[in-house]
């Protein structure tokens, strides 16, 4: 494990904390429209809706594989990432291999791009215009500080100010609320917690045998804790999800390659962070899997003859770093117990 950043993650922690409650007025107002649930169409569903704090900002439903939006029956395609430490995600780039970038498949560039999205999404909140959201905005208890903020739109600016209002989002998305770093890993890097025998065995499992560092990097920087997530995209053979809302008729998810246009990137998603990953069940683009329990044993079996169906896109399929790593069940457990000190506290 990596541990040249102990003492910034300590320090960093504890900034952080400090400073919770000090928002500014670009950030408070961010909030408020996260928080705001009567910004669809109808109203009933807000961006807090798919990501709830009290499932580490992602979707508090764990019977679905993907959201329901705001009209009944209307599912999106894909499991909701966790909106918190997504602040730290690069910008998008296909410069030396494709990195960062929002949502699964890297579509939106940045945070600011991500949250003007969901507001017109008819499988989502369902408005049909940015003047329908800007209107309900201002119409809100704190429409004038959103005013102050962003301005009042016109003919000409609208998009201008709907911009603005994405990039409150964004900057609310960026703050401590979100981005705590309390977990009990945090406390071990630092030196104020110790891990147990199981999870101590999971930690050297993590960055050992079991090869999860591999994508998911353990190590961090001196002003950034470590996020698990080499920022990348790749196929990890994940077989096709047939659960409601999905079937088996279902148009196969080609992930990167419906951003970018390369078949060669058929399949491939981005590498999700793990903190908090305890609480934002269920896993991978398609919510095939359920506990951290099946992820595991996933990476683990994968390539077992008959432990699980074929891939949904096989010809991409990376096999080098997961697949038929011989772990035994407690090893897998071990593994789970180690991720779940990645938890906020």
């Amino acid at each position: 494990m990596n541990i040249k950043y102990l003492a910034s993650t300590m320090s960093l922690s504890l900034a952080l904390a400090g400073t919770a409650s000090a928002l500014t007025l670009t950030e408070q107002v961010g909030k408020n429209i996260f928080f705001d649930t009567n910004l669809s169409e109808p109203a009933g569903q807000g961006c807090v809706s798919c990501h709830d704090p009290s499932a580490g900002f992602a979707e508090p439903d764990k019977n679905l594989p993907v959201s329901e939006g705001v009209i009944p029956g209307r599912f999106g395609g894909r499991n909701s990432p966790a909106a918190a430490y997504a602040t730290f995600t690069p910008l998008f780039t296909l410069s030396g291999g494709v990195r960062g970038g929002q949502f699964w498949d890297g579509r939106a560039a940045d945070l600011t791009a991500q949250a003007e999205g969901p507001f017109l999404n008819s499988l989502e909140m369902n408005n049909t215009s940015k003047e329908q959201v800007l209107d309900k905005i201002y119409a809100a208890s704190y429409g004038n500080d959103f005013r102050q903020v962003c301005g009042t739109y016109t003919a000409t600016t609208v998009n201008t100010v709907y911009t603005c209002m994405a990039s409150t989002i964004a900057a609310y998305e960026g703050t401590s609320e979100l981005n705590k770093f309390t977990s009990k890993f945090d406390a071990y890097m630092a030196g104020t917690a110790t891990l147990t025998a199981q999870e101590e065995q999971g930690r050297q499992l993590f960055s050992g045998n079991a090869k999860c560092a591999h994508c998911h990097t353990d190590s961090g920087s001196r002003t950034v804790p470590a996020l698990f997530t080499d920022f990348k995209y790749h196929n990890i053979g994940l077989p096709k999800n047939t659960e409601f809302p999905f079937s088996a008729t279902t148009p196969t998810d080609l992930g990167l390659a419906g951003t970018t246009g390369n078949s060669k990137h058929n399949g491939k998603f981005k590498t999700p962070h793990l903190r908090n990953i305890a609480e934002t069940g269920p896993y991978m683009h398609n919510g095939l899997l359920k506990t951290l329990k099946d992820v595991v044993h996933f990476y683990n079996t994968r390539d077992v003859a008959g432990a699980w169906p074929a891939p949904e896109v096989p010809a991409t399929v990376e096999g080098s770093f997961l697949g038929n790593l011989g772990l035994t069940d407690a090893e897998e457990d071990a593994l789970v117990a180690f991720m779940m000190t990645f938890s906020d506290q």
